[in-house]
């Protein structure tokens, strides 16, 4: 890692004078098999802790821009850290605009950040307080929360929304009239324009805007329904519950708490293989993060 994610390595926990946070931070992140660059993002500033999934260019789509899905988590993620260290009481939806603004000067000149391709990723933040936390969610990555035994899922369910739209429009054309490929194409075009858009869906790119449109809440860590267990996840991972059944939200927090982040990656992994036919947006496979924060009990 590199910039101020550095000094705070997910996996560790680093102290300093005045700080109260005490929550215990396990992650796991990997490339989909046979893939150079991962474009998931995993980091930890202090009490912050975040993912972030790059949205995969598919093949022969331009995106006006010189830069990838990978560059541009890096570089969000090193933002945020900043926006965080800047202004540490400001709420997650500023700190998230805060930090889409510093990526657009990243860019440069060279790119339109005006392109329905720009690069863009999901966001899921988990910040610890003193006596609670305080979350963000921005398109498919969802958080999943033990309060107290009680399992709470946290999801922005618009993408999922958009794309069943765009199923129906497919289905309302008979298969043969159109070619798979150009079918794909259309696809991708009415995808993107809805990406950023009223009754669409909302993700991190060019436009700061996008932080005020996602799902935002805060979870108490005192008393019986407080905090106990917290997992944030790509839809790499998550789709151990939701594509392929193999755990309930519940059973993939204790799998992750007693075996490890790798563990549920590894689980999607073998599921994969098992089911090449379930493809997931037309991909056999995706990059894959996992990071489970632990909280102890408060009276």
């Amino acid at each position: 890692m590199t910039g101020p994610e550095a000094r705070h390595p997910v996996g560790h926990t680093v102290r300093t004078v005045g700080e109260a946070w005490t929550m215990r931070v396990r992650s796991a992140s990997a490339p989909a098999p046979g893939r150079p660059e991962n474009e998931d993002m995993v980091f930890r500033f202090g009490p912050l802790v975040g993912v972030l999934d790059g949205a995969t260019v598919p093949e022969g789509f331009d995106t006006g821009c010189v830069h990838g899905p990978a560059w541009f988590v890096r570089h969000l993620a090193a933002r945020i850290g900043l926006a965080v260290a800047a202004r540490p009481a400001a709420t997650l939806v500023s700190s998230l605009a805060a930090a889409l603004l510093g990526v657009r000067a990243d860019h440069g000149d060279s790119c339109d950040l005006d392109h329905p391709g720009t690069p863009s990723a999901t966001v899921c933040l988990l910040r610890e307080g003193a006596d609670e936390v305080d979350y963000l969610v921005l398109c498919d990555s969802p958080l999943v929360l033990d309060l107290g035994g009680r399992v709470e899922v946290v999801s922005d369910d618009r993408l999922d929304m958009a794309m069943a739209d765009l199923r129906r429009i497919a289905a309302s054309v008979p298969a043969g009239e159109v070619h798979p490929v150009t079918r794909f194409r259309q696809a991708v075009r009415l995808q993107r324009e809805r990406m950023n858009r009223t009754h669409g869906y909302w993700v991190a790119a060019a436009d700061p805007d996008a932080a005020y449109h996602a799902v935002t809440g805060t979870r108490p860590l005192r008393g019986p329904d407080g905090v106990r267990r917290a997992a944030l996840l790509s839809d790499g991972a998550s789709c151990a519950v939701e594509q392929f059944g193999l755990l309930d939200w519940g059973g993939l927090l204790d799998l992750v708490a007693v075996e490890g982040p790798g563990a549920l990656i590894d689980r999607v992994r073998a599921a994969e293989r098992d089911h090449p036919d379930r493809l997931r947006r037309h991909k056999r496979a995706d990059d894959a993060s996992v990071v489970l924060c632990e909280f102890p009990s408060r009276p």
